[in-house]
């Protein structure tokens, strides 16, 4: 008799989890390493340090670029174990912030808004991704990227400010950080763009897009 699961591994290359019509929610050795790669790389965003803008004490970083690539490289899963990863880190006290900042104050402090806006971000650009896949349009993924790492962060980040300054200081101190992740959230597209087209399958495929592509013809 002849093996019949071995064929489905191959027909799609380079990874088989993107294959299979119900795919495996294991987390593998190779989804471990990527979740640390990309942990480790938002970390080293933060390397160059942090510019300070306005009084409020909300720094103008490079991790937020960090946090979109997470979501659209590795997808919501991967990308959204990675922040966890992260936070949970800098929450232990290694100071992975840029600036050298951890510890349990970075939650008490002006930046705990955009922070917690790092995961659902994450989430929302790798289920628009994976929709926008295996094609990924440009514009359409650059527009993804700025719903998830602009309006969702700041969002987050302005709704915390509005607790400790009140709404329209939240909202001005905010809007000087805007340009600046824009055009973060247009670099990530580019790069996500270049990566899925070297490395197909980073992201499964959702089963409506694999679905909606058999019947044809």
């Amino acid at each position: 008799m002849r093996n019949s699961a071995a064929p489905l591994g191959r027909h799609r290359p380079p990874h088989p989890s993107s294959g299979v019509a119900v795919p495996s929610r294991r987390t593998t050795a190779r989804d471990l390493a990527q979740i640390a790669i990309f942990a480790a790389l938002i970390a080293a965003l933060g390397l160059p340090g942090a510019i300070s803008v306005g009084g409020l004490g909300v720094p103008i970083t490079l991790q937020t670029l960090g946090v979109i690539l997470a979501g659209g490289i590795l997808g919501a899963r991967k990308g959204g174990l990675a922040i966890v990863v992260f936070l949970v880190l800098t929450t232990a006290g290694l100071p992975l912030l840029a600036g050298g900042r951890g510890g349990l104050g970075v939650w008490t402090g002006p930046t705990a808004g955009y922070l917690i806006g790092w995961l659902p971000a994450v989430l929302l650009i790798g289920f628009l991704t994976a929709r926008l896949l295996p094609s990924y349009p440009f514009w359409s993924g650059l527009i993804a990227n700025l719903i998830g790492g602009v309006l969702v962060i700041h969002a987050f980040g302005v709704a915390v400010l509005t607790l400790r300054v009140g709404l329209g200081p939240a909202l001005t101190g905010d809007l000087p950080f805007l340009p600046g992740d824009a055009v973060k959230a247009l670099v990530a597209t580019v790069v996500i763009k270049q990566v899925h087209r070297a490395y197909p399958g980073l992201i499964p495929l959702p089963a409506t897009a694999r679905s909606g592509r058999g019947p044809a013809a």
